[in-house]
């Protein structure tokens, strides 16, 4: 007897839930950066006419946050915050930015204390652990980028070594694509999940109104937590930590690559099976089908890699896949076979106990633990002899 997909599909939603944030420590992250952002719009920042736009960006925006891990351990989530100036980066510097957003925080007792050291791109506050769970909150310094891409289209600081450049990025235009491609399954599923997380959580949210759209998750957002879940313990090694497939490229690919089915463990297959067919690249074959002509992920004629930001073109997701003779573009494909054997072959398997032991090492043992009984696996069967109890029994000997 094999495990039955409806089961399987709904434990693996009970497993993303589980590794997701959950809603009041979602709401403690929202009064923290929105308690941050107050600070930075009330600050005076020299040439700036406007007022600053705070927002977030990354997972937390996008409904596919995952509590990470550290060598093993569940570490502090991270949170994203972009520090948008009503600046044009041609009238300003990216040090000018960067140093105006530290110096503002430090300017608050509380924020100094929190500070880390500055960082490549972001400023990092550490939040202490409640209740077990943490926080990181990374305000990244942006101006306008005014180069002739979206209007969304921000500059955002980087620094390497003593030198300060910019870069290019579109965290509200990305969010919009992403919404686009998860549109129908979100309209499908809002109203059962609002209702169903206030019902849960009735302190933090009076009402279904008051329930955010960053905590409803469709197929397609529990699929890329279960993805990131997966590949966060499969490269948690000092050897392999390197290669790990970005965040970014797994968000995308599986959000293009989505078919809109209506259940966890069909949206991860789909995308999977849909992965494995480039695999091809690697071995500089071409794909075949409608995935040649999707252009997703594409070996140019130099060897090198391109994953393109949907919203920017420009942006090349696998700049970095050609190095070390391909090693990220081999350790992602090497992921996605695992992906199949690990989350979707376990279908074959009917031992409870080998089920349990595959899947807590694959997704973390906790958080399997916590729902196996959806599958509800029967016992493994032994041959053993009968066990017989005889009361009465006559005795070897007469009395007499």
């Amino acid at each position: 007897m094999t495990i039955d997909i409806r089961k399987y599909s709904a434990f693996l939603e009970q497993v993303a839930g589980e590794i997701d944030i959950q809603p009041g420590k979602y709401q403690d992250a929202v009064n923290r950066y929105r308690a941050v952002g107050r600070w930075l719009e009330e600050g005076s920042y020299p040439g700036c006419t406007g007022k600053l736009s705070i927002y977030p960006q990354g997972s937390f925006r996008l409904g596919t946050v995952v509590r990470p891990i550290r060598d093993g351990i569940e570490a502090c989530y991270d949170i994203d915050l972009v520090c948008e100036m009503p600046l044009r980066k041609d009238r300003t510097t990216a040090q000018s930015v960067k140093s105006m957003v530290g110096d503002r925080l430090r300017e608050n007792a509380t924020y100094k204390r929190l500070l880390d050291p500055e960082g490549r791109r972001c400023w990092t506050l550490e939040y202490a652990e409640q209740d077990g769970v943490g926080f990181h909150l990374d305000v990244l310094p942006a101006v306008l980028d005014g180069s002739g891409l979206l209007s969304t289209a921000i500059a955002i600081t980087n620094k390497v070594g003593s030198a300060y450049s910019w870069s290019a990025s579109d965290p509200r235009g990305y969010g919009a694509w992403f919404d686009s491609r998860n549109k129908f399954a979100f309209d499908r599923v809002q109203l059962e999940q609002k209702q169903k997380l206030q019902r849960g959580a009735p302190l933090v949210f009076a009402s279904i109104d008051t329930v955010p759209d960053q905590l409803v998750r469709t197929p397609l957002q529990r699929a890329i937590q279960l993805m990131k879940r997966h590949r966060d313990l499969r490269f948690d090694y000092q050897e392999r930590i390197e290669y790990a497939p970005i965040s970014i490229i797994i968000t995308t690919l599986a959000a293009h690559l989505y078919g809109n089915e209506l259940d966890e463990y069909s949206a991860l297959s789909g995308i999977v099976r849909k992965l494995q067919g480039h695999a091809a690249l690697v071995e500089n074959r071409a794909i075949e089908g409608c995935l040649a002509t999707l252009g997703l992920i594409q070996r140019r004629p130099d060897g090198k890699w391109y994953i393109g930001n949907p919203v920017n073109p420009a942006e090349n997701f696998a700049d970095r896949w050609h190095e070390d003779n391909h090693a990220r573009a081999r350790a992602f494909f090497a992921w996605v076979v695992a992906l199949q054997k690990d989350l979707l072959n376990i279908l074959e398997e009917t031992n409870p106990r080998l089920v349990e032991e595959h899947l807590g090492r694959v997704l973390g043992t906790a958080a399997v633990t916590r729902h196996l009984d959806i599958l509800v696996l029967p016992a493994p069967m032994i041959d053993t002899p009968p066990r017989i109890h005889i009361t009465g029994a006559a005795k070897p000997w007469r009395e007499g």
